[in-house]
């Protein structure tokens, strides 16, 4: 028993494992999760509805863009949509304020990301007057789930897969480089994009089995808040996911691969 726990320590110290498990303490991943679940509800929802309600292919809305993302189907889909579903004139009386209130919180999300990145690449923050790169990313992620709701009726099966995992992974590729001022390898950031988008797969898979009966419970004992909680709860692991699997890139590329600075 001794020897074989002291085959398990040596191997777990040259996987380099306990340092993937330091560095996410040290970013205070869930605390961080929890952060960008708390901000995507308040500015990405939003803006998203916004989206949805002035699309003019109006397939859906965004309930189901929602329920599409959380791969919800059946009764759990309808309940999800039946709350959620924001009327049609949402353009019409979005006031100034809220725009500019949509915007700052925007921009607060994607400030939040890029010192994810940051932190887990070990830079020091960006300058103030980077804040257009964060303006630009909310802009990109917003065309890229716009892009993902639209994708499921123009193609299904494993065509949507293929699109959906190419499209996800230069997304989350691009982000990282842009968010970060492109000061760190493209080929650095390509494990991290591919976890992201693994993570997210993953995610799906598990809010299929989880989720789905689990909304059609909370909804019946708590109504509304029930559902909204399943979706903050979804949100939670989606922040995990983009942050994780960015940690999971770095982890790779400096135990596993080559040194940032040893291809120079």
């Amino acid at each position: 028993m001794d020897r074989a726990g002291h085959a398990l320590r040596a191997g777990w110290r040259r996987l380099g494992a306990y340092t993937l498990v330091r560095q996410g303490r040290d970013l205070e991943l869930l605390h961080r999760a929890m952060g960008f679940a708390t901000l995507a509800l308040v500015t990405l929802a939003p803006l998203l509805i916004v989206v949805a309600a002035a699309d003019p292919l109006a397939r859906g809305g965004f309930a189901s863009w929602l329920a599409d993302g959380m791969g919800l189907s059946g009764r759990s889909a309808r309940i999800l949509t039946d709350i959620i579903s924001p009327p049609r004139k949402v353009i019409g009386t979005t006031s100034a304020l809220g725009g500019v209130t949509l915007a700052v919180f925007g921009i607060a999300l994607g400030g939040s990301v890029q010192n994810g990145y940051e932190r887990i690449w070990e830079l020091p923050p960006g300058r103030w007057h980077r804040v257009w790169r964060q303006a630009v990313w909310m802009i990109a992620m917003t065309a890229y789930l716009y892009q993902e709701a639209q994708s499921r009726d123009l193609t299904s099966g494993a065509g949507r897969i293929a699109l959906s995992t190419a499209t996800g992974v230069l997304f989350f590729w691009w982000g990282q480089w842009f968010l970060l001022g492109g000061v760190v390898r493209w080929s650095d950031l390509l494990p991290g994009a591919i976890a992201t988008m693994a993570g997210l797969v993953g995610l799906r898979m598990f809010s299929y089995f989880v989720f789905t009966p689990l909304i059609v419970t909370n909804a019946i004992s708590y109504g509304a808040v029930g559902v909204v909680l399943v979706v903050e709860s979804w949100l939670i692991g989606v922040g995990f996911v983009v942050y994780g699997g960015a940690l999971l890139g770095h982890w790779l590329v400096e135990h596993h691969g080559l040194q940032r600075d040893g291809g120079e």
